[in-house]
């Protein structure tokens, strides 16, 4: 829990500051399948075949869409991101929580800036510094380490006194690669691959926890212990 050093704290969004209970980027799945099946004239199947290989290959349907059939992202992104957004619940606690942290708060997602403006007004987060979203980084997605690139050009700072909070485990192997601490969020899913909950996913996941709240509180408790 060695975190002094830390004076860039970095957050993905979807699954990482809401729970996956919310069932927001359930809705995002769906309308991302629709527009699939509706825009290369595919069954359902065969749509869910292709976003499990654009993320693989691409890493993530919009990208995949962009290099292999040169598709327009905004009318991908809001249409994809038109969705219910009444799940959402305030959370006083982790808002006070990233608030107290030390330094700049930044939001770094494969969403666009106009959707997580959303999110964090329905959690009540407006509590950072920075948003950036895919269409703040050359729509480059997590996990390119280019769009890793663009946010700290465009923030100007050190990864070594960074840290980042993700839901994906394959989007913090540039972050750790990068010398900034990582954190893994909820339960390691990465886009269709399910893992075990005692999977290992490696050196590059240097905390896990499934209660981002829990995890801040104790993070805090711990920064006040070695101040006295």
């Amino acid at each position: 829990m060695d975190f002094h050093h830390v004076t860039t704290w970095i957050f993905d969004l979807d699954n990482t500051l809401y729970a996956p209970e919310m069932r927001l980027f359930d809705q995002i799945e769906r309308r991302m399948t629709t527009y699939v099946m509706r825009e290369l004239r595919v069954p359902e199947a065969e749509a869910s075949r292709l976003r499990d290989h654009y993320w693989r290959e691409h890493g993530t349907t919009l990208s995949g869409l962009m290099a292999e059939h040169a598709i327009d992202p905004m009318p991908y992104l809001r249409e994809v991101h038109d969705i219910d957004f009444s799940h959402l619940t305030p959370d006083p606690d982790l808002a006070a929580l990233i608030s107290d942290l030390p330094g700049r708060k930044i939001v770094h997602t494969n969403g666009d800036t106009e959707y997580a403006a959303r999110v964090l007004e329905g959690r009540g987060l407006t509590v950072f510094d920075e948003v950036h979203g895919i269409d703040t980084t050359g729509f480059l997605p997590k996990p390119d380490p280019r769009a890793y690139a663009a946010v700290m050009q465009a923030s100007g700072f050190d990864p070594a006194t960074a840290a980042m909070f993700e839901d994906e485990p394959r989007n913090l192997e540039t972050p750790h690669s990068l010398g900034m601490r990582t954190v893994l969020v909820g339960k390691g899913r990465s886009g269709p691959d399910q893992f075990a909950p005692a999977h290992d996913h490696g050196a590059h996941v240097q905390h896990h926890t499934m209660d981002l709240t829990a995890f801040l509180r104790s993070l805090a408790e711990t920064q006040r212990q070695g101040q006295n």
